[in-house]
């Protein structure tokens, strides 16, 4: 059994920073430093969180309104896709009750053949956000949209305060000992050591490939490789959710964040360039843009993400792609879990570590392949992928959702996961792909008591946003930045 007195995250990128402060939150007596280089910049295309971001928060006592003010944090309470179908549709996960993990509210809105938008209505229109959340001092969300940049600069004030030394330096090499364990890193300013070694140097992976670490694609799967990032103007309110635009060849994300927007195109190569990709998405919004970043990408994971006393967290260990902002709360789900393991390990630990971290991005895997099994076929892209093959994980659960309704049970491998049976249930009933008939006959099937109850708790879900007392989104976030007073 091994135990670690000292740890080094190499990279300070989101992922580096989030590692340095959940595993120094659990485990205070770790000395831990981040090495970074100035010289590297951050990816910054994706600007949002799923809803894990909550934990993080709660678990390193971060408060919501100093996040907002020093990030440029606008509120995200889903994803709304656009042109995906000839309907909108909302990802948005409710806390509807569940009856032995039986999802009646989906069922409740299926069975009275209601909009997908209709299951989560309240809290999209208008952009809004109730009054009691000021009065009585809580977030509207757990998750957020951010400026990755200055989210970057805040993170790194949280990890100073937690006594974590950041140190600029460029990594040169790394030796390894007889062990095959990574003993130094090679840096343009000294030598480093430690106990244990996070690797979040991004797509470089410097650390976790210098020990046998291989890129395992989803490029059979998932046809995203290229995106282009930019900014566009402030407006006057904000979206309250994220949109997924769909477009000829893949999609565009606009993300609010206080003062801009950010933009992306994420496409498939093989049909057009970025250029060709920028010229479409001029016409889309009828004004010209500027190419913040040009990214290419291989969708995938690592086999193995712990190798000996190194683990690669972020975009060291896995990508799939933008959709769904994936990337940051798979490194805090990640993180949280190593931190189980790190007061003692073994070779076991390592395994069923990496075992667990393959559920995870399997999970990803085949929740954002099924958002591409739509009908939509106005484009070569689209039609192709009618012949793309379904992850065989994915098949079997489709078969099972063929006669009712996901259930937990469906995802209990592990804990750490990212999207469970509300996530699916939803994007299920938005992109049409559940069999209405057994969904219905299994709403039917249930308890009138139970049947009542969630007919209840709807009725009283929409009626809270209409009696309720609200402001706009952009009104909410000048209150909290002391900008305008609340009355």
């Amino acid at each position: 059994m091994k135990n670690i007195n000292s740890l080094i995250v190499a990279g300070a990128g989101t992922a580096g920073l989030i590692s340095a402060l959940i595993i120094k939150t659990r485990l205070p007596n770790i000395n831990i430093k981040i090495l970074q280089s100035k010289k590297i910049g951050i990816i910054g295309v994706g600007e949002g969180s799923t809803e894990h971001w909550r934990e993080f928060m709660n678990f390193c006592g971060i408060d919501f309104k100093e996040l907002i003010k020093k990030t440029d944090a606008t509120i995200k309470l889903g994803v709304m896709f656009k042109g995906w179908l000839n309907k909108d549709y909302y990802h948005n996960v409710t806390s509807f009750e569940t009856f032995g993990q039986y999802l009646a509210n989906y069922g409740y809105h299926i069975f009275y053949e209601n909009e997908q938008l209709k299951t989560t209505e309240p809290t999209y229109k208008n952009n809004i956000i109730l009054k009691t959340c000021l009065e009585n001092n809580y977030s509207p969300s757990n998750q957020y949209h951010f400026n990755t940049f200055k989210l970057n600069e805040y993170l790194k004030d949280l990890c100073i305060k937690k006594n974590i030394e950041i140190i600029d330096c460029e990594i040169n090499d790394i030796t390894i000992n007889s062990n095959g364990e990574i003993d130094n890193i090679i840096t343009n300013c000294g030598n480093y050591n430690s106990d244990f070694y996070i690797d979040s140097t991004g797509f470089k992976r410097l650390l976790i490939t210098k020990l046998g670490a291989k890129w395992k694609s989803y490029k059979n799967f998932l046809k995203m490789k290229e995106a282009i990032a930019f900014p566009t103007e402030d407006t006057d309110n904000y979206n309250v959710y994220t949109t997924a635009q769909a477009m000829n060849y893949g999609w565009m994300f606009r993300i609010p964040t206080y003062g801009r927007w950010g933009n992306g195109y994420i496409f498939d190569n093989d049909y057009i360039n970025a250029e060709q990709a920028k010229k479409e998405i001029e016409v889309f919004l009828g004004k010209e843009i500027n190419i913040a970043k040009n990214i290419k990408f291989d969708p995938g994971s690592l086999d193995n993400v712990w190798i000996k006393n190194c683990v690669a967290v972020g975009l060291s260990a896995n990508f799939v792609e933008p959709l769904e902002a994936t990337s940051i709360g798979t490194s805090i789900n990640q993180i949280f879990l190593l931190t189980h393991y790190l007061s003692n390990y073994n070779e076991f630990s390592i395994s069923d570590y990496n075992f667990k971290v393959n559920e995870i991005m399997e999970n990803i895997r085949d929740f954002i392949f099924l958002h591409y099994m739509v009908k939509k076929n106005n484009s070569d892209f689209w039609k192709d992928l009618k012949q793309q093959k379904i992850p065989d994980t994915l098949n079997i659960l489709l078969d099972k959702w063929d006669y009712r309704l996901p259930i937990a049970e469906d995802f209990m491998k592990t804990k750490f996961i990212l999207f469970t049976e509300r996530n699916f249930a939803s994007v299920l009933m938005g992109i049409n792909l559940l069999n209405k008939k057994n969904i219905k006959q299994e709403y039917e099937n249930q308890n009138f008591d139970h049947k009542l109850y969630i007919k209840e708790q709807i009725e009283n879900y929409e009626k809270k946003y209409i009696v309720e007392k609200s402001i706009t989104h952009k009104e909410y976030l000048q209150i909290i930045r002391n900008e305008i007073s609340f009355n």
